[in-house]
Formats: C-alpha cells, sequence, structure tokens
C-alpha cells in the first residue's frame, strides 16, 4: 500500500496526512476483496525497514493503526473475516497496540468468510531465518528438508500460496514482502497513489489477474491443435 508519503507532498500536506487518508483505501479494499469472493487478503502495512523512519512519524503510525483497529473491529466481525497479524516481534510495538492485535485475533477467529492478514513489522527474510531456526530446533536431518516441510515451519503455515500482488503508486519492487509464499504470484502495478485506490482500481487488478496465462514454469496448453 504505497504512496501514502507522496499523496500529502502533492496537496502540501504533511505525511502524516497521507496515512491518515489510507484509511478510507483499507476499507474499501477490503469490502471490495469480500464482495469479490475473495478468500485471503493480505495487507503489508509496516516493514522491518519502515522503523527507519523519522521517529514521529513511526510513533503517529502506531497511534493512527491502533485507532484504525479499534475502530473496526466491530465491522470486521460482522462481515465474517478472521483478521491474523503477520510479525509484531519487535518490542518496539507499543504493548497496547500488541493486545488489540491479539484481541482482535481472538475476537474473529472463527470467522470463515476471508481471512484478513495484516503484515504489521513484516520482513520476509526475517520469516524464513525463522523457519530455519525452527526446522534445526526440531532436529530434523538436513537430508530430509523438503520444500513442504520448510513451509510449515513459516508463520500461518496455512496460507496459500500468493496469486496476485498488488503494489501501488509505480513502485516495481518487492520490498521484502512474503518472500517465500510469492514465488509464483502475478504483479500488477498501478500508478495510483494508495489514498486514491478504491474498489473499482481493485477490480480492475482482479480482472487483469484473470487474464494472465499462469503456466508455473510449463508451456501453454495447446489449442484448436496449435502444437506451440
Amino acid at each position: 500500500m504505497d504512496g501514502n508519503g507522496r499523496w500529502a507532498q502533492r496537496r502540501s500536506l504533511p505525511r502524516t496526512a497521507g496515512h491518515r487518508a489510507a484509511e478510507a483505501a483499507v476499507i474499501d479494499v477490503i469490502e471490495a476483496a469480500r464482495g469479490a469472493g475473495v478468500e485471503w487478503l493480505s495487507l503489508y502495512a509496516f516493514s522491518t525497514e519502515n522503523w527507519n523512519r523519522p521517529g514521529t512519524e513511526v510513533e503517529f503510525l502506531m497511534r493512527l493503526v491502533r485507532r484504525v483497529v479499534r475502530k473496526h473491529a466491530p465491522l470486521l466481525h460482522a462481515r465474517g473475516i478472521r483478521c491474523r497479524f503477520l510479525g509484531v516481534g519487535d518490542p518496539r510495538i507499543p504493548r497496547e497496540l500488541a493486545r488489540d492485535f491479539d484481541d482482535l485475533a481472538v475476537l474473529t477467529a472463527d470467522n470463515r468468510r476471508m481471512t484478513l492478514t495484516v503484515a504489521f513489522d513484516h520482513g520476509g527474510r526475517r520469516d524464513i531465518v525463522e523457519a530455519a531456526r525452527s526446522l534445526i530446533r526440531s532436529g530434523t536431518p538436513a537430508d530430509e528438508v523438503t520444500e513442504r516441510l520448510f513451509a510449515d515451519h513459516l508463520p500461518f503455515p496455512d496460507t496459500p500460496e500468493v496469486d496476485l500482488v498488488i503494489r501501488t503508486s509505480g513502485e516495481q519492487r518487492i520490498s521484502n514482502f512474503m518472500l517465500w509464499q510469492v514465488a509464483y504470484a502475478e504483479w500488477v502495478f498501478p500508478e495510483l497513489l494508495w489514498p486514491d485506490f478504491r474498489a473499482p482500481d481493485f477490480l480492475a487488478c482482479l480482472h487483469a489477474y484473470r487474464r494472465r496465462d499462469r503456466r508455473f514454469g510449463g508451456v501453454p496448453t495447446p489449442t484448436n491443435g496449435d502444437p506451440s
């Protein structure tokens, strides 16, 4: 969800105004995904690298996220959305915010209409390192390690492989996001800045995804006798 700062800068506003404006886009996309039948949605809200931002901005983000979580928890639960938080391992996260994350996860644990994973204090490399440490601690012999077994030691191992990654603002890089799970994901890079991104834009990305020919390293299925 990229472009909050630039959105604010173009309006001669502080960066915090862009983060505040992003809330409407978040809720709009969640509702659009649910309405379109998407069963798994992940939002990259705060990376392990985002701790390098100015302290005042980080503090604002922590307060904003807490307000958003508390404000929308009843709606998410009423919509049958299961909420999970990927990361949340840094001691710099305020205890009150971490508690709100836990409370929302417990409140919505039995919901199955859609699973919403919020990646907060998330880093794909860290997840892979932690999975390797978990395998070592389990005493698994090296020659018994498979991709499936390795994936079982990642956080939330029931999460399916990522099908589609949408990165707004025109930026075209992974930024340490779910590195293991995006191995065969399709990518869409809308030019819109995140605060301007809305349900029709999300649905356009889904439409673009449906037109993709996903071969997973294979070859296209022949049609009309065409062997190519």
